[in-house]
């Protein structure tokens, strides 16, 4: 079967927030929510810059003793998107609101607007159907996340 494309389209802007959809393959799989977007990215303040990323698995951030224990059948590393310039330990984890971002995307399975602000809900829920579907791609080798920007 052929690797899917795993890509990240961003749809609408907030005062300091981005929202995405997931997709793997052709098929809508979850809401990602972000910081705003910048001309230069700004550590714990911008979304991941628009282009081609590699996603790998992360054993040793500090994150996978949160998740290991919280979701042990699952876990297998952090999905973490690399080769951002000058960036690294940017991962898809779960919170609601861009202040919990830290420069990562959220996963939701809906979101809503706020005070001009996007929130994504149901972030675990949307979390665990999706994180085993990206480790399955990137351990058949289809490790790259295509990140663009539809946003006005």
């Amino acid at each position: 079967m052929e690797n899917a494309i795993i890509k990240m389209v961003r749809v609408a802007g907030g005062k300091n927030s981005t929202l995405s959809h997931l997709y793997i393959g052709s098929l809508f799989r979850c809401y990602l929510l972000e910081d705003s977007i910048r001309k230069e990215k700004i550590q714990g303040l911008t979304c991941i810059p628009e282009g081609e990323y590699r996603l790998s698995l992360n054993h040793w951030a500090g994150m996978n003793t949160k998740y290991a224990p919280k979701y042990p059948k699952l876990h297998r590393g952090m999905v973490e998107v690399t080769e951002i310039p000058n960036y690294q330990l940017v991962f898809f984890h779960i919170g609601n609101y861009h202040t919990q971002t830290a420069g990562c995307p959220l996963t939701g399975s809906y979101w809503q607007l706020l005070d001009g602000d996007y929130q994504v809900i149901h972030s675990a829920a949307a979390y665990k159907y999706v994180y085993p579907l990206l480790v399955e791609e990137i351990q058949k080798g289809n490790d790259r996340l295509v990140v663009e920007n539809r946003v006005g």
